[in-house]
């Protein structure tokens, strides 16, 4: 089985972020989440929610499994 890698998830949340243009203020401000957590996801300091992961999946149209690292595509 494997393990979550919470440095998978922060790259690739980081890099949909880059490729919609949006800084980690809006995109928390879209999604009524903090600042500091999407900072802290995207430098693997902090593991997002249940709740988080699905927000971020449906704004950027992937797949929870997609953003955790459990598909490619």
């Amino acid at each position: 089985m494997q393990n979550f890698d919470i440095k998978i998830f922060g790259e690739r949340l980081k890099s949909l972020r880059q490729e919609k243009n949006i800084g980690q203020n809006l995109l928390a401000k879209e999604l009524q989440l903090s600042n500091a957590s999407i900072s802290y996801w995207e430098t693997g300091k902090q593991i997002p929610t249940a709740e988080a992961v699905f927000k971020l999946a449906r704004y950027f149209e992937v797949t929870s499994d997609y953003l955790l690292g459990l598909v490619d595509d």
